[in-house]
């Protein structure tokens, strides 16, 4: 605890000569290993087996380890039923044990032929359980730790699982089956044969779903000897998720709460980027996470030549990924006629900036998140949350110990629930509970403290106020364009009180409400019905919103949406903006007369002091904060340590 809070399509490329590997080696990018972490590649059993050519092999090991230092690689056996060889594994694993590389096995449990669709294993179909069995201990006669890639899920229907099921929901079969398949169709099979062998099992980032296709984040972590995170969230529109851009931090910092020490490191591809800058954004984040490794998938992607895409609103600037300083720190001591950079470079670039801020930064802290195991509702709404500049701490267990915890829907899956909001409440603690947790606990409880009422109505609102007690709101703004569609909440007025409202055609509607309970304070928050409206609220009315939410905490930023804060408990902090445009925050500390120290730079700025109140109204909570001027250009982040 610190502050009250938790601290938590494959390229080939011509052999070079001996004298073009020779003079890359000069470059820097080849002067030692990352300093905070280690990085590794995963080499797809088809490529693997291309390796048959020894001269293949070389001549890509020597085009990559010339743009990014590798201190590891994952050789895998077997995907889409396809094998490597006793020999060839041996032969490739040799070859990096000689370079200095460490090596472990890999295997991807996908089936081909689902049509552009992904397509699990039949686990209730005896030939594919002995086919699993036999792939794994390929992997265990070669491997001492071997990694399962994110398709050990299960997506099939036949009619041998329909027997097996039963009258059971499609979550609980698939639940039990897993667990049953990791035990006797991985890990035991694979330790017979070498008992050894650290199993390792990686999930992917669509975690809100898992438990549908049988991903148990409770017991699996528990079977396998350690879990790797999924931290690609790649284009946050135009892929099937949405997946918004602060997932490539929080998801990691979920699972290390529920994997204390044995989550392994973040994984991320070169998949669906519109520019180039997306990949660099997810490699920072998963490294802002404080991940020990960070996992490049794959070995043919990172060979690609790097592209810059859609930049055209930034490439002349000099933003946190610049692409014609990457290229020169390519060009500058390649030979003429040398290929040109791939995204290997664009990684190695990313990952050397990255690496001079990490070490500097202490442990992750932020606002305490509940989201119990096997649990979903308001799908990946904390990710929206830490794009509004609140960052969270999830975790899979109820944080009792924190001061204030923020609840989703999917905290109703626990069926106590509203027993422990009131122990939170009783000890004199906070509670903020959206409008979806409000919805999903009507008549289970949740009116023996308060009666707030979630309507079938909506409101269309467009301009916002706020205000702490009783008289005249204070204008917060709004744009006359941007509608936003809310649920209306019923309240009793004196009962409990409007902190943030949203008005339509003269009536206002509350989004922020808090009510007293005993010594504790609970608060209500009205979330849109699509979270990408959360962006489109005046900063105003975020800054009302965040002024009660972290109340409290070390650091705060206020400005546009789509700029997030990450905190550390040694005051310092990264704030990273994720628009097209460039943007000025206000970042504010706790505490009178605080410097700011840019961990880069060294450069240091002073501030101005503020006694900064909540809302317009007598009697409502206030904080020394000094405030400071930060301008952000697109995709870009500044780091920062608090002084005295």
């Amino acid at each position: 605890m610190e502050n009250g809070f938790k601290i938590t399509s494959r390229s080939r490329f011509l052999p070079w000569s001996l004298a073009c590997v020779l003079a890359l080696a000069t470059m820097g990018c080849l002067a030692g290993q990352y300093t905070n972490f280690d990085v590794a590649i995963y080499i797809p059993v088809g490529v693997v087996r291309t390796f048959e050519n020894p001269e293949i092999l070389s001549n890509e090991w020597n085009r990559i380890r010339t743009q990014l230092k590798v201190d590891k690689v994952y050789i895998e056996a077997q995907r889409n039923r396809q094998l490597a060889g006793d020999d060839l594994l041996e032969r490739v694993k040799k070859f990096f044990l000689d370079q200095g590389v460490r090596v472990a096995g890999g295997m991807a449990l996908s089936d081909e032929g689902g049509g552009g669709q992904f397509r699990s294993f039949c686990y209730t179909d005896p030939k594919d359980r002995e086919f699993i069995q036999r792939a794994v201990q390929l992997a265990a006669r070669h491997f001492d730790e071997i990694i399962q890639d994110d398709f050990f899920f299960i997506t099939t229907k036949n009619d041998s699982d329909i027997a097996a099921k039963g009258t059971r929901s499609w979550t609980k079969f698939r639940l039990g089956l897993e667990d049953e398949a990791a035990e006797d169709l991985l890990i035991k099979p694979a330790r017979a044969v070498n008992p050894r062998v650290k199993m390792v099992i990686k999930f992917p980032n669509w975690y809100e779903h898992f438990q549908g296709l049988g991903y148990d984040l409770d017991k699996e972590p528990r079977l396998f000897d350690g879990i790797y995170t999924g931290t690609e969230t790649r284009d946050p529109e135009s892929t099937d998720q949405n997946l918004q851009q602060y997932e490539s931090y929080l998801i990691f910092r979920y699972f290390e709460n529920i994997k204390p020490g044995g989550n392994g490191g973040g994984w991320v591809d070169t998949f669906s980027l519109r520019y180039v800058d997306r990949y660099a954004e997810q490699l920072w984040d998963t490294m802002f996470a404080k991940a020990p490794e960070i996992m490049l998938f794959n070995w043919a992607a990172i060979l690609q030549p790097a592209r810059p895409g859609n930049r055209t609103n930034w490439q002349s600037l000099h933003t946190s990924f610049d692409y014609e300083q990457m290229e020169r720190s390519y060009l500058s001591n390649a030979p003429a006629g040398s290929p040109g950079p791939t995204m290997a470079r664009v990684a190695g670039y990313s990952l050397e900036q990255v690496d001079a801020v990490v070490g500097k930064l202490g442990r992750p802290i932020g606002i305490a998140g509940y989201k119990p195991y096997q649990s979903t509702g308001e799908d990946f709404l904390h990710n929206y949350f830490g794009m509004i500049g609140i960052p969270v701490d999830l975790h899979p267990t109820f944080p009792a110990d924190a001061r204030l915890v923020l609840l989703t829907e999917s905290a109703a899956f626990d069926p106590d629930i509203v027993a422990k909001i009131k122990r939170q409440l009783t000890a004199g603690k906070s509670v903020v509970i959206t409008s979806g947790l409000l919805h999903a606990l009507q008549g289970k409880g949740i009116e023996d403290i308060v009666e707030w009422q979630y309507t079938d109505r909506k409101i269309l609102a467009h301009q916002y106020s706020t205000g702490f007690g009783a008289g005249n709101a204070a204008d917060a703004g709004g744009d006359e364009n941007a509608d936003i569609l809310f649920p209306d909440i019923r309240f009793l007025t004196n009962d409990s009180w409007a902190l943030v409202r949203a008005m339509a055609n003269g009536k206002g509607y509350p989004l922020l409400l808090m009510d007293r309970y005993s010594k504790g304070i609970l608060y209500l928050w009205t979330i849109p019905e699509n979270f990408n409206d959360l962006y489109r609220l005046p900063p105003s009315v975020t800054r009302g919103i965040r002024n009660f939410v972290m109340a409290g905490f070390p650091t705060r930023v206020d400005g546009p949406s789509q700029v997030a804060l990450f905190a550390y408990d040694n005051n310092t902090f990264v704030v990273e903006s994720f628009l097209p445009t460039a943007a000025d925050v206000t970042v504010s500390v706790a505490g009178e007369a605080v410097r700011l120290r840019n961990l880069v730079s060294g450069e240091i700025s002073s501030g101005q002091s503020e006694r900064r109140g909540y809302g317009r109204g007598r009697g409502g909570p206030s904080e020394e904060l000094t405030s400071f001027k930060v301008h952000l250009l697109p995709h870009s982040y500044s780091a920062f340590r608090a002084e005295k």
